[in-house]
């Protein structure tokens, strides 16, 4: 499925932002929220994942579904794995855009990286960008 990734603080990722290797804070930013019927049009069952890709990168994020979301949108808390599927051009004000990425997201069995998993992974990949 085609989509548009949108980025942004939350408040879960604020209340755990001081341990950014607890489970808390993977739990709060590990995750891309999606309409009901995108999330049903995905196939995806209970506690299921998705894998969010597109030419800059790719991740698995566990799928939640989100009934302020409109079809054809997704949303990926700020931090490490939004980053994984966030270009690198800033416009000259050194901020990456964390919105209106263009996203393929389909449901997979693959499992979400831990953070220092996702670290090594974008090492290896030449990224690095968190």
């Amino acid at each position: 499925m085609k989509a548009i990734m949108i980025s942004g603080r939350t408040l879960g990722q604020g209340a755990s932002l001081e341990a950014k290797t607890s489970p808390e804070f993977f739990k709060a930013v590990s995750f891309c929220a999606l309409s009901e019927e995108d999330y049903d049009a995905l196939g995806i069952s209970g506690e299921g994942n998705v894998l969010v890709r597109n030419e800059f990168g790719e991740i698995v994020v566990s799928a939640k579904k989100d009934e302020g979301l409109p079809p054809g949108v997704i949303f990926i808390p700020m931090g490490p794995w939004a980053n994984a599927v966030v270009g690198r051009k800033t416009g000259g004000c050194g901020t990456p855009q964390f919105k209106g990425e263009k996203v393929e997201v389909e449901g997979t069995k693959m499992p979400v990286m831990e953070i220092r998993e996702l670290f090594a992974d974008m090492k290896k990949q030449g990224g690095g960008r968190s």
